[in-house]
């Protein structure tokens, strides 16, 4: 390996061993893995290639940094890692005089970037765009994302889509190989494209958000971090695109959620739900800035789905600040959310509304329409909701039944120390 810090690696700070070297590696894993793969995609124009030499250059870095001490660029040593693993999976595939114009271009764009002491050029966003390509299949373009650019593996991206880890690890496969065969490029599309791709591209952002939402605490390597990520690429969509409303609908949207983010857990790290939490720990900073980019998309006068979705966090946070009532309201919006996406998501969301404005009995009649949707089976949220109002409606042991379910589907253990405790709440109603 020792060739290998010749020209573009630099100097190695003093070894502390393969604990320092495993840290350094979690590091660039979490900042730069989708700028990476971005970069080696958009050269060797294969996806499924730039993550296995990707992947490769990991492992050797862990090896060679437990020896020599861990780069000051560790960025520039693992594309450098990566250039030469390709280079090689390239001459392994095709004969030297076929494969060496192919090996040339690589390698200059490469190299090149390595020895960038700026640091590696951020290509997510047209890679974002790639993945949106209308050859790929629809429903695995923001999975394809969420994997390649963000860094999710297939279960977790499964559960953000509600089907099985096997399904989706075949999508994604499917999905890398059309790319490669179609030579789609690796850009941002020209103007006249864009609105063809950029639903895509705005859900996967979000979809990415909504996993991080899910650790607030940050406990979980593989998700740390990616709310700033997501809010970070969704920045990007708007200087791309500063009058498009849905963006600005969407940025809105993870900020009014980011904001509150401080108070969703107490001093020990327990869960606090919406109606409980203090609200002096609110960022309201962020949620002035949410404030005036949803009132900027709504001049356009054109609502989508996350204009809708920040309208309901704007109104939750007025409801709370003032104590007005405005449910009746919040009703309205999630039947306008629920005719444009049908997600059983937003449905079992509206039945919580519906339990505030025409009480329990009525909520779970509209909950009850929705419980064939076989998504909603391992769908977390689903059970605690049917928990909640069975309560309400002094139905115990139905209730202790639907908290069970709950409890071993949520993977948060602060979340599950919370069902667990309004499960041993339940009074004695047979």
């Amino acid at each position: 390996m020792s060739s290998e810090r010749k020209s573009s690696e630099t100097e190695a700070r003093p070894s502390s061993g393969s604990a320092d070297a495993a840290r350094t590696a979690e590091m660039v894993a979490r900042r730069s893995y989708g700028k990476l793969v971005a970069f080696l995609a958009a050269r060797t124009r294969d996806l499924a290639a730039a993550e296995d030499a990707l992947s490769d250059a990991f492992a050797s870095a862990l090896q060679d940094w437990s020896r020599n001490g861990c780069p000051e660029n560790p960025e520039a040593w693992l594309l450098t890692v990566a250039r030469r693993k390709t280079i090689d999976s390239v001459r392994r595939r095709e004969t030297r005089d076929v494969a060496e114009p192919e090996l040339k271009r690589i390698a200059h764009g490469l190299e090149a970037a390595a020895g960038e002491s700026s640091g590696i050029p951020d290509r997510r966003l047209g890679l974002m765009f790639a993945c949106a390509h209308p050859a790929v299949e629809a429903g695995v373009r923001s999975p394809l994302i969420l994997q390649v650019v963000l860094g999710l593996d297939a279960k977790r991206i499964a559960s953000a889509f509600l089907v099985s880890p096997a399904a989706m690890g075949q999508r994604l496969v499917r999905a890398k190989e059309k790319i490669r065969q179609a030579g789609i490029p690796f850009r941002i599309p020209e103007k006249d494209e864009l609105p063809a791709r950029l639903d895509t591209v705005l859900d996967a952002i979000y979809a990415a958000f909504a996993e991080a939402w899910s650790d607030p605490a940050g406990a979980d390597i593989a998700r740390r971090g990616l709310s700033e990520e997501a809010i970070y690429l969704g920045r990007v969509v708007i200087e791309l695109l500063p009058n498009e409303p849905e963006t600005l609908g969407l940025l809105a949207l993870m900020l009014y959620a980011e904001a509150r983010r401080a108070a969703r857990r107490n001093a020990d790290g327990e869960y606090v739900p919406l109606a409980e939490q203090d609200t002096s720990a609110w960022d309201f900073e962020t949620i002035a800035e949410a404030e005036e980019l949803l009132l900027r998309a709504s001049k356009d006068g054109k609502p989508g789905r996350y204009q809708i979705e920040a309208a309901l966090q704007s109104a939750h946070v007025h409801r709370i600040q003032t104590g007005i009532s405005n449910w009746a309201e919040i009703v309205k919006l999630y039947d306008v959310l629920l005719a444009l996406t049908e997600s059983p998501v937003v449905a079992v969301n509206r039945v919580l509304a519906i339990a505030e404005t025409d009480g329990s009995r009525i909520a779970l009649m509209e909950l009850d329409k929705i419980a064939g949707d076989s998504r909603l089976a391992e769908y977390q949220p689903y059970w605690a909701v049917r928990a909640e109002l069975l309560t309400k409606l002094k139905k115990g042991s139905e209730a202790r039944e639907a908290y069970q379910i709950a409890i071993g589907l949520e993977r948060d253990p602060a979340v599950r120390r919370f069902l667990q405790r309004r499960q041993e709440a339940l009074p004695d109603l047979g």
